[in-house]
């Protein structure tokens, strides 16, 4: 996946509106049919940036002897342009799908997945299957699991006499400290962090964004308190800002211009190989006695349209590339890039994520991992962001940007629970 596609997953969480015009896009396939035309099955996959991930699912594809399976490989915006295709009859047959998919399943555009989910269900990483679930009816699978993590130079922590930070006061305090007239002591995106941190500082207090009984998470004194500590980073000029490449490259930490960096999983092979040992990797860490360190994380998913006029022989095609084929999904998650399987029993097989850091990302996924929920929408999404770069840039007050956002997710939730 490139770090725009992770992005998207992971600090945008999906969601895009089903009027959205469908934009041009050069699909490539096995040569056996395309669209949602011919006798066999369609597949769509968003443009991964890793080398060989096309090859491989073209492969997989072919390997499938029950029906002909065409892969379209969709490079540009491919949420714009599968929500686009699914209100047509030439959309596909079965898709990726970004994040939380609450729009598609109450628009009718999705299949109910259950009872091919349901044998492994438990197996499955139960952060990224719970945004695939509505009304206890699975709607997705989960394809590999990406996640954000903080990066931290060991070497530059032990010449300031610093200690990895396990609280967001220790983090401002590191930060602080780390901060010369070379080097920044943390890195969270151009933006100050407003992009990327979502609801992590959130969870990080021991909120939510949407709590399990389906009310907003975060009506509460901690969540001020947190996002004012995430300002004080930036008013401490403590941030790196306009670092050649943004969060998502480890390049700013390689070269030195800061000692922590937030990015992804994606970057550790890289880090490592220029690195060796000199680095280590930490959740955001808690806030508050009541608090716990937190670690977004997200996955694509495997879906079926409800346009298909195949929808029993894609049904049986999605469950026997992503629930039977454990082989398959070893391969997809691991050969071509740097990501966790979304099955708990492959993740703890994985001879790559055994060991140093990787295995640290790992139970950090497990222990501390979230994912955006199902009812957090794009309207959501959109005014806590902005609520966000008010805080951090601006220093706008927390609590009272904080009741605007409440007011509206309150709004939004009572929306999608009419539908």
């Amino acid at each position: 996946m490139t770090g725009i596609g992770r992005r998207r997953l992971l600090a945008a969480g999906g969601g895009v509106a089903l009027t959205a015009a469908l934009a041009t896009a050069c699909g490539s396939n096995t040569g056996r049919g395309g669209g949602g035309s011919g006798a066999g099955i369609s597949q769509w996959y968003h443009q991964y940036g890793e080398p060989g991930t096309e090859q491989a699912v073209k492969r997989y594809a072919a390997a499938y002897k029950k029906a002909h399976v065409s892969v379209q490989w969709r490079p540009g915006d491919y949420d714009r342009q599968t929500a686009a295709a699914l209100l047509t009859d030439s959309g596909p047959d079965v898709f990726e799908v970004n994040g939380p998919l609450l729009d598609q399943i109450q628009g009718g555009q999705v299949v109910d997945l259950t009872a091919e989910v349901e044998p492994v269900k438990d197996d499955f990483n139960q952060a990224v299957l719970a945004p695939k679930i509505w009304q206890g009816k699975v709607w997705g699978i989960p394809q590999v699991i990406d996640m954000q993590l903080l990066y931290y130079r060991k070497s530059a922590l032990k010449d300031a006499g610093v200690e990895p930070p396990t609280s967001v006061d220790e983090l401002v305090d590191a930060a602080r400290k780390l901060t010369t007239k070379k080097t920044k002591g943390l890195f969270l995106g151009n933006d100050g962090g407003v992009g990327v941190l979502s609801g992590t500082p959130l969870f990080a207090a021991g909120l939510s964004l949407i709590s399990e009984d389906g009310k907003v998470g975060f009506d509460d004194p901690a969540a001020a308190r947190v996002l004012g500590k995430i300002r004080q980073l930036y008013a401490d000029k403590s941030l790196l800002l306009g670092a050649p490449t943004d969060w998502s490259d480890p390049a700013a930490f390689l070269q030195g211009l800061t000692a922590m960096q937030w990015s992804g999983l994606w970057a550790l092979p890289q880090i490592k190989k220029a690195l060796g040992d000199d680095f280590g990797v930490l959740p955001f860490p808690r806030d508050g006695s009541g608090g716990k360190p937190s670690v977004p994380v997200g996955a694509y998913g495997a879906a079926v349209s409800a346009r298909s006029k195949r929808k029993a022989e894609a049904k049986a095609f999605a469950k026997w590339l992503w629930v039977e084929r454990t082989d398959f999904q070893q391969d997809f998650a691991l050969s071509y890039g740097f990501h966790i399987p979304a099955r708990i029993s492959l993740a703890k097989k994985a001879e790559r994520l055994r060991e140093g850091a990787a295995a640290d990302a790992v139970r950090f996924a497990t222990e501390y991992g979230y994912a955006e929920p199902l009812l957090w929408t794009t309207a959501d999404r959109t005014a806590y962001q902005d609520a966000l770069s008010r805080i951090i840039k601006d220093g706008a007050n927390p609590e009272s940007e904080l009741k605007g956002v409440v007011r509206k997710v309150n709004a939004e939730l009572q929306r999608v629970k009419r539908k």
